[in-house]
C-alpha cells in the first residue's frame, strides 16, 4: 500500500511553510524525513494527519484521497507527536483505554487489544501510573500505543527520539524495526542522522518546504560521494598548532581546510598514498596522530552536500 503526497502547499499568511512537495511511502519501508528547522516537516506530518488543512494539493491512501474521505486518516494513519500532550488525571491504562472508546472499540474486545498493544509496547508495568508522571522514553512509548490502537497501516513519528537517554533511544529503534517487520510504513523525522541511516531504508530531504532529495539511503549517500570533494580526517592528541595548519594548507591538492578541537579536515584531490606522505611529514614535525584517513560517505555528509542551511 503506498502513501501519496501530491503537491502539498501550506501558506500562513505571507509565508509558504510547504512549496508543491511530493512524495511516496510504502508500507514495510521506513524512511526519514530529514531537514533543518523549519523546513516545513512538521507541518506536512500534521496536514498527512489531518490536523492542518493543506492550501493546495492531495494526499492519496491506496490511490483514495483522503481529504475526500478523511475518515481514512483514522483507520490507516497514526500519528506520533514529539511530544505528548499533558494528561495530569489519567493512568496510562485508561488514556489508551479512553482512545480505544473513541475509535469504537466495543468490550471485551476493547479491553482485549488494549492489553495487547500495553504488552506489545512494554507498558503492562507502569499501565497504573498517571501519564504526566512517566519519563520522556516511557511517554514516547505511550504516544507510540496510542498511535497503534487503529492498527494502522502507516505511522508518521515527529522528532520520536528527542530528549531520549541513549537506553530509550535503543529500545526506539528496536521497536520501529518490529514494526516495519509487521509490515507498517513509518515516516520518521529526526536530526539524529547516524541514528536514521541505521533503520531507514529510504529518505527525504527537504529545505524551505521544498523537496531537494528522494530515494533510497544509499543510493542518495552514494551519489552524493560522487559529486562531492573527498574528505581526509586527521585526528591528533593535542589540537595542532596554528604553524602544522598552515604547513597542511600549503600542500599541493589541499583546500577548505578546518580544525575542530583535535580533527583537522581537508578537501583532498590525492591518492591515499600521496595523502599519507603528508601525515609522515607531520609526524616528522612532531604531531602525534591518533588516527587518519579519507571520511566514509554517510547520510550526514550527504544531507550537508545536498542541503544549503537555509530556512523560512
Amino acid at each position: 500500500m503506498e502513501l501519496e503526497v501530491i503537491k502539498l502547499r501550506k501558506q500562513f499568511n505571507d509565508c509558504v511553510a510547504v512549496r508543491d512537495l511530493s512524495f511516496t511511502i510504502e508500507t514495510g519501508e521506513i524512511t526519514g524525513f530529514i531537514g533543518p528547522n523549519g523546513a516545513g516537516k512538521t507541518t506536512t506530518m500534521r496536514m498527512i494527519a489531518n490536523f492542518e488543512t493543506c492550501t493546495e494539493g492531495d494526499i492519496k491512501i491506496a490511490g483514495v484521497s483522503v481529504l475526500g474521505y478523511p475518515e481514512l486518516i483514522r483507520d490507516h494513519i497514526g500519528y506520533v507527536p514529539d511530544s505528548l500532550p499533558s494528561v495530569n488525571d489519567m493512568t496510562v491504562h485508561d488514556y489508551l483505554d479512553f482512545f480505544a472508546c473513541a475509535y469504537g472499540y466495543k468490550s471485551p474486545l476493547r479491553q482485549k487489544n488494549v492489553r495487547a498493544i500495553e504488552e506489545f509496547t512494554k507498558l503492562l508495568g507502569i499501565k497504573e501510573k498517571i501519564v504526566d508522571s512517566l519519563s520522556k522514553g516511557m511517554k514516547q512509548r505511550v504516544a507510540i500505543a496510542r498511535a497503534l490502537i487503529s492498527d494502522p497501516e502507516f505511522l508518521l513519528m515527529d522528532e520520536p527520539a528527542a530528549g531520549l537517554d541513549p537506553r530509550a533511544r535503543i529500545e526506539l529503534r528496536d521497536l520501529l524495526k518490529v514494526l516495519q517487520e509487521q509490515g507498517k510504513g513509518i515516516l520518521i523525522s529526526s536530526h539524529i542522522l547516524s541514528e536514521l541511516a541505521e533503520i531507514c531504508t529510504s529518505t527525504i530531504i527537504v529545505e524551505k518546504g521544498r523537496l531537494l532529495k528522494a530515494g533510497k539511503v544509499e543510493n542518495i549517500v552514494r551519489e552524493s560521494a560522487i559529486n562531492s570533494k573527498p574528505i581526509y580526517q586527521i585526528k591528533t592528541i593535542n589540537p595542532p598548532s596554528k604553524e602544522i595548519i598552515k604547513t597542511i594548507a600549503l600542500q599541493p591538492m589541499v583546500s577548505g581546510i578546518s580544525v575542530i578541537g583535535n580533527i583537522v579536515e581537508f578537501e583532498y584531490a590525492g591518492s591515499e598514498e600521496q595523502a599519507i606522505e603528508i601525515v609522515g611529514y607531520l609526524v616528522s614535525e612532531g604531531l602525534r596522530i591518533v588516527s587518519c584517513g579519507f571520511k566514509q560517505a554517510n547520510l550526514e555528509s550527504a544531507f550537508m552536500n545536498i542541503t544549503k542551511g537555509g530556512v523560512q
